[in-house]
């Protein structure tokens, strides 16, 4: 059972809280974290981003981020990720 969940945004490279790159999360369970990423399709799946960056080998900065700063971002993505859906319906497959 997870005991707690702990937010990242993702910044660096011209990103900001309010335009991050994107959202990991940290699920702390009794045998330990488990850390995810936020998917275009807002799903969450495992990812080694947040020990590569505590372990300084990653290239952009997580900032810690609350709960509700949390559920802003994945607003912003909701949006950002359904124009560009309706960008790619509206020029058709590729050729």
């Amino acid at each position: 059972m997870s005991n707690r969940i702990t937010y990242f945004a993702i910044v660096g490279r011209g990103a900001s809280l309010d335009r991050p790159l994107g959202l990991v999360r940290r699920l702390e369970h009794d045998d330990g974290p488990e850390d995810e990423s936020m998917r275009k399709d807002l799903s969450w799946q495992r990812t080694p981003v947040i020990v590569e960056w505590e372990h300084g080998s990653y290239d952009n900065e997580l900032v810690e981020v609350s709960h509700e700063q949390a559920s802003r971002i994945v607003q912003y993505f909701r949006e950002k990720f359904a124009r560009e859906r309706e960008q790619e319906q509206e020029q058709g497959p590729a050729s």
